[in-house]
Formats: structure tokens, C-alpha cells, sequence
């Protein structure tokens, strides 16, 4: 089944060798500089990069800033703030590319701050891996395979 890169322009690491030659756009494997054109909300922006001629979403790497509908404008606000219009740098983890729907993973940088680092310690997001702490977990997931 070919790959919709219109969809999803980044190849994970596992569909490089597949469709790497098929890309119509160079695929990001190194640290770049890009321009912020839009922040999606605390976790997520749109940028363009100068080897493209589309903009394309990045979320912060091992972030999870609120859902829109869990609070997260303050977060969204304070990122906007910050880099809507800039210039940041995208620090990659060439083993943690993309995450599960395709958007490029990265460490933000701007100005020498780590933002995924500073929404964290501002107590404006947690740490993926922290996301579900204080959450009710729905009983489907809890009980996984015995129900």
C-alpha cells in the first residue's frame, strides 16, 4: 500500500526503508532550524522549513501539555507568546523521529531555552510518560485483557 505523505510527510524510522525513495520531500533526521507559523496548542506547532514548501507539525518530545478542552489555552497561549513567528531550533531524536500520528518529535529551542523542559518545570505540562497521573482511568483499560 504506497504512503500518503500529503497525510503523513514524515516516514517513521521503520517505514524509512520502504518508502525513503519514494518521498517527495526530504526526510528530517538531523537537528534544523525552522520558523514557527502557528501554535497548534502547549504540545504542538506547525513550521516551515527551508527544504520544504509546505508547513508541517512538530509536538514536543516526551511533553504533554492539557487538551484544549482540559485547560490547555493557557498553555497554548504562553507557547504562542513566546515563538509565533520565530525562528527555533529542532533538537531530534534520530531513535524517536515521529510519534503515532506522524508528527516529527522534537526538543524546542528558542533563545537557548529548552521548552519542553520549561512548559514542564512551569507546571504548564507534564512529562509524557506522567500524563495519566490524577486521571481516572476508564475501566477498559484497567481490566485489559480480563474483560
Amino acid at each position: 500500500m504506497p504512503h500518503d505523505f500529503k497525510k503523513f510527510p514524515e516516514l517513521t524510522n521503520s517505514q524509512m526503508q520502504f518508502y525513503y525513495l519514494d518521498s517527495p520531500h526530504k526526510q528530517i533526521t538531523e537537528d534544523l532550524r525552522v520558523e514557527v507559523v502557528k501554535v497548534i496548542d502547549g504540545d504542538t506547532i506547525r513550521v516551515m522549513w527551508h527544504e520544504r514548501d509546505f508547513d508541517f507539525p512538530v509536538r514536543m518530545l516526551n511533553t504533554n501539555a492539557p487538551e484544549m478542552n482540559e485547560g490547555g489555552e493557557e498553555a497554548k497561549e504562553w507557547l504562542k507568546s513566546l515563538i509565533e513567528g520565530e525562528e527555533v531550533d529542532l533538537l531530534i531524536n534520530k531513535k524517536q523521529r515521529v510519534g503515532k500520528w506522524g508528527r516529527l518529535l522534537a526538543i524546542i529551542m528558542f533563545k537557548g531555552m529548552n521548552l519542553n523542559e520549561e512548559s514542564i518545570t512551569s507546571g504548564r505540562a507534564t512529562t509524557f510518560e506522567d500524563r495519566h497521573q490524577g486521571k481516572i482511568m476508564p475501566i477498559e483499560q484497567m481490566m485489559g485483557d480480563w474483560i
